[in-house]
């Protein structure tokens, strides 16, 4: 299974604020730019991981953002399952984003579609029990640190 690139990112932005030091409040720019993601892509995240009160973003002056509580403990599963949809792994109906897909013509008895739902759901599963913060845990937090710091001349 292949996460979205929005999911990828979401992770990565909340693992980041996860390991902000006390009072810094990194910008959405300062996130894209040491994630090396287009601003445009991080802003859609940062958006989506405030309307789901992960993460809160000030502006102006001594604004930024900063991981919620709730962020800290979110379980990585639900946050994959949020992000990634509850659509199937594959497109049994055709139903493609051009609208140019045909049905399968094994979906009334097929058996690999059942058999992905269940392989999907152990993916979600196997997260579930992780949080945040478990995932900001060292050796990862210390070096989440390094790459978002400016490069010393």
């Amino acid at each position: 299974m292949r996460l979205l690139r929005s999911t990828d990112l979401a992770l990565r932005v909340l693992m980041r604020l996860a390991v902000a030091a006390e009072g810094s409040h990194p910008t959405t720019r300062d996130v894209a730019e040491a994630m090396g993601v287009p601003y445009t892509h991080a802003a859609k995240v940062v958006a989506e991981l405030r309307h789901r009160g992960l993460l809160t973003a000030r502006r102006g002056r001594g604004g930024g953002l900063a991981l919620t509580e709730r962020g800290r403990t979110a379980s990585v599963g639900a946050l994959v399952r949020a992000f990634e949809g509850e659509g199937d792994v594959v497109d049994c109906e055709g139903a493609s984003a051009s609208g140019t897909g045909t049905p399968c013509p094994l979906r009334s008895a097929c058996r690999l579609r059942g058999a992905l739902r269940r392989a999907r759901e152990a993916f979600f599963a196997s997260l579930d029990p992780l949080t945040v913060s478990d995932l900001a845990a060292s050796p990862t937090g210390p070096l989440l640190l390094e790459i978002s710091r400016p490069p010393r001349p």
